[in-house]
């Protein structure tokens, strides 16, 4: 099968399209037929030789992908056979053909493309987890995202709005701030020409917002502290910014605010599978009717990698960005 490699630990050019062998399902596993592959920033962290694959995970990029289920590791597995279907992987994405855990597929309905359901398991599961598990998000709350433009970000927005969150974005440039309202968002900030820790006191009334969703981490960590009222949760997913911040925990005390935070790759195939079963309870339903649908950016051919790579990387997307593989 053709599939995207990485030669070594580098930038974008280390991309190379290669035969490969065609991966084998084992038990609790299909072989899907890949026709679109999303790519996502952690990506680009592992292309960088800054995010290895967890053990017994496939060394070849890619964590969402949607196809047709062609192989079955078992009998349970075989009942899916010929079905479209999109799901999170630990990696191997970037190929005509890869393995998934049959518990964490979900079906494509006929009205969603497949390229849009390639663009659903990474950021679905990411926002459902970190906003509505973690972050304990509840209907009239309000919601600060930081990049409101991202995969990431639209997709909070996007749900966010379907479960009744007043939503916060922060943004880079005032057409992206334009974008995100157009996506949904209740409030856009300009975050190179404005302080939006004040902006969201004024926005709330001083009182501050209940959830951060956060990628930056460092120096912001205690500036989204600021942002958050009585009761709030940060909840961090990337450390963009830095590994490493400096608190001020009595603030934090008198404001009985929590900190947390997780990344998905590295997570049990049974949490993952857990999770996947409550968002095809809880947010399934709002696809199938088309009410969710992931903002796209822009489509490339699985050759052209590389390309989806920089344009990631420059920060200029809106959206999710996809590989054509089939």
């Amino acid at each position: 099968m053709a599939a995207i490699t990485i030669s070594e630990p580098g930038g974008p050019e280390v991309l190379a399209l290669a035969d490969q062998p065609v991966p084998v399902p084992g038990p609790g596993e299909v072989l899907v037929k890949v026709a679109y592959a999303g790519v996502n920033r952690p990506d680009c962290l592992q292309r960088a030789g800054l995010y290895p694959p967890p053990p017994g995970a496939s060394a070849l990029p890619g964590l969402e992908i949607s196809g047709t289920i062609v192989g079955a590791g078992d009998a349970e597995a075989a009942d899916w056979l010929g079905r479209r279907v999109c799901a999170l992987v630990s990696g191997g994405g970037y190929a005509q053909y890869c393995v998934a855990k049959l518990g964490t597929c979900l079906p494509v309905p006929d009205a969603l493309p497949l390229e849009q359901a390639a663009a659903l398991p990474e950021t679905l599961f990411t926002v459902w987890h970190n906003v509505f598990q973690r972050g304990l998000a509840r209907d009239g709350e309000t919601l600060l995202v930081h990049g409101g433009t991202s995969g990431i970000g639209s997709m909070a927005i996007k749900l966010a709005k379907l479960f009744a969150l007043t939503v916060i974005v922060t943004c880079g440039s005032d057409d992206k701030c334009v974008a995100a309202r157009e996506l949904g968002a209740d409030h856009a900030i300009n975050y190179k020409t404005a302080d939006f820790v004040e902006e969201v006191r004024a926005i709330t009334g001083k009182a501050g917002c209940q959830i951060v969703l956060d990628m930056v981490a460092g120096s912001y960590t205690q500036r989204n502290l600021d942002c958050l009222g009585e009761e709030g949760r940060l909840v961090t997913i990337a450390v963009l910014g830095g590994a490493k911040a400096e608190v001020n925990m009595a603030r934090l005390m008198v404001r009985r605010q929590t900190m947390t935070g997780s990344t998905l790759r590295a997570r049990s195939d049974a949490f993952k599978q857990l999770l996947a079963a409550e968002i095809a309870c809880e947010v399934w339903p709002l696809v199938e009717e088309g009410d969710l649908r992931p903002q796209m950016d822009r489509v490339f051919p699985l050759a052209e990698a590389a390309e989806a790579h920089r344009r990631m990387e420059a920060g200029d997307h809106i959206g999710k960005i996809v590989l054509a593989v089939d």
